[in-house]
């Protein structure tokens, strides 16, 4: 773990959850395991801050414990996950891929388990029915039998997945954080847990959806007359009804959507290469092999061109002699993202999941050295991908550049780590004059070196955000009052003069400040977003690299 993911873990826990949060959480990621009395001495926050603060991190998945290292009795120590947090970057993007997949059912479903860590089905049910009723027009309301539909729908697809029950038989579904002034004693464990850890995936259930008992609407939300002691009985009143999935809690299965994503940048890939029913046969080979293909796998199952021809979107009216030349088109193609596997069954295919990645990740590395040094020293960085190794001398001749450019170049991408100059002495002596200097480009060593510089982009931007709307936040507040008493007065149906006068209280170089400053947040809200695009090509390269 580099320091620069420990900052932008830092930056993302303190956004969402506050700095307390952020600050038990950055303090294990740089300490590793820890108790309970540790982390307290150690942090120098109250006792019940610290474990609201490892409430918190437990329940959104950033933060795991265990029986102490020194066996049963020792106190329970506590681990933060650094990649479980940087997820958190990556939000956006699942709530509007499940938009674009399942509608606004789906979105705001994933949208509650994102906010709330886990749920049980009958509460984010119950949840999603009360907000889209909110946004509806009056006298409508959403059935609690449409949410529970969509879902079934994202846990049949395995978007969403049960959490891993406790190893030992805790009926709770939280484990407090263990008291230091009570003593455990021998022979009996620390805490509900055991040292190995179960994923959701090593119990059979895992995609299985309970019998829930949920009829009814929907309800809108009254105007807020409702003292807080009615409030919290009628929440009471709630928790208290059953549905038949007590204890059964759900959670966002992440990997699933990081295979998603995987599948779209491959399917875009191949549309940019060669054309848009190219990439359908793709799309149509990565939806066979879901099931089939481990995540971990470098290429999919073996598919028949059978199998491809009839599993074909029938609005593609492709005949079985143009798919066979598209299949070879593909397999011919120096991508290389399909691969022949046999002849039975007319042909059998394969998509190349790491070869995919492994061209992706150059070609965004292309990219960066383009934007940053030109397209000159794009093409050397080009030349020395695929040519390996190579001299100062054949640089100049291959890249067809002037020899005190391409040598200005050679350094300069050499002095930011791009490229790596390799020594071949022909006597052990190693005198210049006797020895070969080779220059090369590692992949892999360099696009981990691309990956930390995103991090500390997405930790400069976030930053940057988080000054600007600090800068304004008397502003903020001020736009925010306004926007609440509009509502309230065009829910009460009040005249447009009245709500002109609101409207009035903001002046016109306060509202231009506000426009700047929304126009500026927005730009780096979407900068942070294309950045991990990078990011998340970056690490599955990566992955697939250390697998295969």
């Amino acid at each position: 773990m580099t320091a620069q993911e420990v900052r932008l873990c830092g930056l993302l826990l303190q956004e969402h959850f506050g700095e307390l949060v952020a600050k038990v959480g950055t303090h294990l990621l740089r300490s590793g395991a820890q108790n309970l009395r540790t982390i307290i001495h150690e942090t120098g926050i109250s006792m019940d801050l610290v474990k609201k603060s490892l409430c918190v991190l437990v329940q959104h998945g950033a933060c795991v414990f265990s029986s102490g290292r020194k066996g049963p009795g020792s106190p329970t120590e506590y681990r933060s996950s650094c990649h479980q947090i940087l997820r958190i970057l990556r939000y956006p993007r699942y709530i509007y891929t499940a938009k674009t997949l399942y509608g606004d059912t789906g979105e705001l479903i994933i949208e509650e388990l994102l906010q709330r860590g886990d749920m049980t089905m009958s509460c984010t049910v119950k949840t999603v029915a009360d907000r889209l009723t909110q946004n509806m027009e009056e006298g409508l309301s959403m059935d609690y039998s449409e949410v529970s539909t969509a879902f079934s729908k994202l846990v049949e697809t395995h978007f969403l997945q049960r959490c891993p029950p406790m190893a030992v038989t805790a009926t709770t579904k939280k484990a407090t954080p263990a008291d230091p002034a009570t003593p455990a004693t021998p022979g009996t464990p620390a805490a509900p847990v055991s040292t190995a850890l179960p994923t959701p995936e090593s119990f059979p259930d895992c995609y299985k959806v309970p019998q829930v008992t949920l009829i009814g609407r929907g309800k809108r939300q009254l105007p807020s007359e409702e003292g807080e002691d009615q409030r919290n009985a009628k929440k009471a009143k709630m928790s208290s009804e059953i549905h038949g999935d007590e204890g059964i809690y759900w959670q966002v299965n992440f990997e699933r959507f990081h295979l998603h994503f995987r599948d779209q940048a491959i399917i875009s890939a191949v549309a940019n290469k060669l054309d848009q029913t190219s990439s359908e046969i793709v799309r149509t080979m990565l939806r066979m092999s879901e099931v089939t293909t481990s995540p971990t796998a470098t290429c999919t199952k073996p598919l028949s061109a059978n199998e491809i021809f009839r599993s074909l979107p029938s609005s593609y009216n492709i005949s079985r002699p143009i798919l066979d030349q598209y299949l070879t088109l593909l397999v011919d193609d120096p991508m290389e993202f399909v691969g022949k596997a046999g002849e039975s069954g007319g042909g059998m295919y394969v998509v190349n999941l790491h070869r995919a990645l492994t061209n992706l990740a150059r070609a965004t590395l292309e990219s960066v050295v383009q934007e940053r040094f030109g397209s000159r020293s794009a093409r050397i960085f080009r030349l020395l991908l695929r040519k390996r190794h190579l001299e100062q001398k054949q640089v100049e001749d291959f890249a067809m550049i002037p020899a005190k450019e391409a040598k200005d170049m050679l350094y300069t991408l050499l002095s930011h780590n791009l490229v790596q100059l390799q020594e071949i002495p022909k006597t052990p002596d190693y005198a210049p004059s006797r020895t070969f200097y080779l220059y090369t480009v590692n992949q892999l060593p360099t696009a981990r070196m691309l990956l930390q510089n995103c991090y500390k982009t997405v930790a400069n931007l976030i930053e940057r955000r988080l000054f600007e709307t600090k800068d304004s936040k008397r502003l903020l507040e001020k736009s925010q009052r306004i926007e609440a008493i509009l509502a309230s007065l065009q829910a009460s149906g009040a005249e447009p003069e009245q709500l002109t006068e609101v409207e009035e209280m903001i002046t016109a170089p306060e509202k231009q400040q506000l426009d700047g400053l929304r126009l500026h947040i927005n730009k780096l809200d979407s900068a942070e977003n294309q950045v991990d695009e990078t990011i998340f090509l970056v690490e599955s390269y990566i992955n697939s690299s250390a697998t295969s």
